[in-house]
């Protein structure tokens, strides 16, 4: 296993993080799967035997029994694990138990401590941008967590750039915390944030911890030719697919894990393991078999050749606001330099 510093912070993650989506029975099982407290068990143990000591978690997975089985699979290595959970969405019937508000975040800290069994959360984060709290509100609370001790980092998840340079600015502004990680969708099919998002934490020294990094398993090539409503993309097609570029690239994903007799999962995750500003791929798995593959994937080295077929197969169209004038502008420059010395 490969480790590396969450953003501009001393604390070490591994490359890849586990997580924990489908871990106990919820609303999603049908779709993602359950698995049972043995079965928890039994991966939890395996990730700490690959080396894998980043567990990513929220309080509304499976509505709490994800952080139960978690807390109950790490035990006595609670200090050798970072584990990451998620506040914003309700656990409750009230009005209240819903978004990122001073009381809502307040109560569901709690229970997340309670639930996962320990006292201190590693990385606490919001999982969503919540439009109806002011963002100052839920970053004073985020702020007096840290201070308390109950959590040590905190960090967002599935916000957009300017909402992440919004919350840092009043952050320095006020003196409170800082975030220092977001936790954002990215593949091989889904290079959307590479416009604004990965910019921002570049500029931000932010770490960036993926999630679905096979687009729910197309990547792994067993829809190819099938399109994206197939196999558990036909029960929920998320995240969105653009089905004739997805079969290119992983037509070559399949020609490039033949070069390294692995797998098109495989090569899709060393792909994100390659990209600068990753700080860690979450993967889940539903069967051990699945883990087993995925976790080779920190050991496969991608030649430049191959990063550029990727690269090219599955780049996205540009819209205005992010082609780079600026390297435009120099070309154009250089060049009316090169006349000037003619």
């Amino acid at each position: 296993m490969e480790y590396t510093a969450l953003g501009n912070t001393g604390l070490y993650v591994s490359r890849l993080c586990l997580g924990t989506m489908n871990f106990g029975e919820g609303p999603m099982t049908p779709v993602i799967g359950g698995l049972s407290e043995k079965e928890v068990k039994r991966l939890v143990d395996r990730a700490f035997d690959t080396g894998i000591n980043f567990f990513d978690t929220a309080n509304a997975y499976t509505m709490g029994e994800s952080e139960v089985l978690l807390g109950k699979a790490i035990g006595t290595r609670r200090e050798e694990a970072v584990i990451a959970t998620k506040v914003n969405h309700p656990m409750a019937n009230d009005v209240n138990s819903l978004g990122t508000s001073r009381k809502a975040v307040m109560r569901e800290v709690e229970g997340s401590l309670r639930r996962l069994g320990t006292d201190y959360i590693d990385l606490y984060q919001t999982h969503a941008w919540d439009a109806t709290t002011p963002l100052e509100e839920t970053l004073s609370a985020f702020d007096a967590l840290v201070r308390s001790g109950k959590v040590r980092y905190i960090g967002v998840s599935n916000f957009t750039g300017w909402q992440i340079a919004k919350a840092y600015g009043i952050c320095e502004a006020r003196g409170f915390q800082k975030f220092v990680s977001a936790q954002s969708y990215y593949s091989l099919v889904g290079r959307e944030l590479e416009f604004e998002v990965l910019p921002a934490l570049n500029d931000l020294g932010m770490g960036l911890m993926v999630w679905s990094p096979l687009a729910s398993g197309f990547l792994s090539g067993k829809y190819s030719g099938k399109g994206t409503e197939a196999g558990r993309r036909a029960a929920i097609s998320f995240p969105p697919v653009d089905p004739e570029r997805g079969d290119r690239v992983v037509e070559v994903l399949m020609e490039i894990a033949a070069e390294h007799d692995a797998s098109a999962a495989q090569i899709a995750l060393a792909w994100l393991l390659h990209q600068p500003g990753v700080s860690s791929v979450i993967i889940g798995a539903r069967k051990i078999e699945h883990f087993e593959d995925n976790v080779q994937s920190v050991g496969i080295k991608l030649s430049q050749d191959q990063l550029s077929r990727l690269n090219a197969v599955s780049q996205p169209d540009i819209p205005f606001p992010f082609l780079d004038l600026s390297l435009q502008r120099r070309q154009t420059l250089e060049e009316q330099f090169a006349k000037l010395g003619n």
